[in-house]
């Protein structure tokens, strides 16, 4: 299955349980800011589970995909009414921060068919059509959003700014071409037809529409055409991706509010088993360290704060986890919440670097979940690796991320770096 489908059909899983550039905040101002100054944690969550969630661990954050193209009659916009506006008044009820992922782009027409995903977002971010759509369908996500009563977080288009890294020439955005004023969206007008213009775009919208939305830029490291865990980049190497991340972004004249990066989309074992990774799909003690060099150098030109999200939630641990469906292994929970001290190390390492927050849910359909799939366990099978604990409840990953985010908190606050 494909990486665009397999997070439709996880989008799909989860939400079933005209203005003028006048109103454009000057360049370089921010109008909203980050609702914390301590590093916190979030979780994937669908609009019934923040409750069972929230009794389990204090979680600042919860996410929710918003996908299946602007054009295609199942975008969040047939969620059912207001769907946007009931995830934020249930994320709110359980004082918990509601961040959506906008990945609407790819699975819209006409580029859906195409078998790349970089070719269909270039596709489509190019097609006068598919942009005007799109800018209505973040009109309306900006509309209900304005019914919030505290901070929302927006993190725009994960995997599209890569892309059009790669694709740009001299790193520069504005040699991307993008309909933006010729999409004929009202208040667009004289923004130029390049990804330059798409980003500011986006932030005049934000800016018109829901001002106090956070707007969060999507920060793939795998943009400079260098993977930091499969290439093994020396420290002088990841100083140079840095940098090239931080110029392309800086080519995109358009001051978002704060920075998403990732670990993984999926279980290591998921990788293993399903995509055939082999050994490379584990992280180690030294890719961790390269993660947070990148992180603290991009942190320290653009001053913003930064989230690692889709943090898969497999341990080594329990015998659950036995690299089946929805029970894949994974070590990224055990790296960075684990009961040890070189963990919590990690964590206020990354905090110092620039990390304001961590958002944890793989990004395949069948990843390891922390809560009960409705498949239920399968029977306590004999240790693989070494996994010999049993279950502290129900959940597919044994219970074991629930109880160490719950540990997190309890052990007190881990101030970011911040302006």
């Amino acid at each position: 299955m494909s990486q665009a489908a397999t997070r439709l059909r996880l989008a799909l899983l989860i939400a079933v349980g005209c203005a003028s550039a006048s109103a454009a905040a000057p360049p370089g101002h921010t109008l909203a800011s980050w609702p914390y100054r301590t590093l916190q944690l979030g979780i994937t969550s669908s609009p019934t589970q923040a409750g069972a969630q929230r009794r389990q661990a204090p979680f600042d954050f919860r996410y929710q995909y918003l996908s299946a193209g602007v054009n295609t009659g199942h975008s969040w916009q047939s969620w059912g009414t207001n769907f946007v506006s009931s995830y934020i008044a249930s994320s709110e009820a359980v004082h918990e921060v509601p961040v959506f992922s906008y990945y609407e782009l790819r699975q819209s027409e006409p580029g859906s068919g195409q078998g790349q995903d970089s070719v269909a977002d270039l596709v489509n971010l190019r097609d006068r059509g598919t942009m005007l759509a799109y800018y209505q369908n973040l009109r309306a996500f900006f509309r209900q959003a304005t019914l919030a009563r505290g901070p929302v977080v927006l993190h725009v288009e994960p995997d599209l700014w890569g892309f059009i890294e790669q694709a740009s020439k001299g790193n520069r955005a504005a040699s991307v071409a993008a309909s933006v004023s010729s999409s004929g969206m009202p208040g667009l007008e004289g923004l130029p037809n390049n990804a330059s213009g798409f980003a500011r775009a986006i932030l005049l919208l934000r800016n018109t529409y829901a001002p106090r939305v956070i707007l969060a830029y999507a920060d793939s490291i795998w943009g400079t055409d260098v993977d930091i865990h499969l290439n093994h980049p020396s420290s002088a190497e990841v100083a140079t991706m840095a940098a090239k991340s931080v110029a392309f972004y800086e080519s995109l004249h358009a001051r978002f509010d704060a920075l998403f990066t990732e670990i993984s989309d999926r279980d290591a074992g998921y990788a293993q088993v399903v995509n055939g990774a082999g050994r490379s799909a584990w992280w180690h003690a030294a890719d961790f360290r390269r993660l947070g060099q990148y992180i603290a150098a991009v942190h320290r030109v653009l001053q913003l704060p930064i989230t690692i999200w889709q943090i898969p939630v497999g341990n080594t641990l329990f015998r659950v986890q036995n690299n089946t469906p929805y029970h894949y292994q994974d070590n990224r929970v055990q790296s960075l919440l684990g009961s040890d001290r070189t963990a919590r190390a990690l964590l206020r390492s990354y905090a110092k670097a620039g990390v304001a927050a961590l958002l944890f849910g793989g990004g395949q359909a069948t990843d390891t979940c922390a809560c009960q799939t409705g498949t239920g366990h399968p029977p306590e099978p004999g240790p693989i690796d070494g996994n010999t604990r049993r279950s502290l409840n129900g959940e597919d990953d044994g219970g074991y991320f629930m109880a160490q985010a719950a540990r997190f908190y309890r052990l007190g606050p881990i101030p970011f770096a911040r302006r």
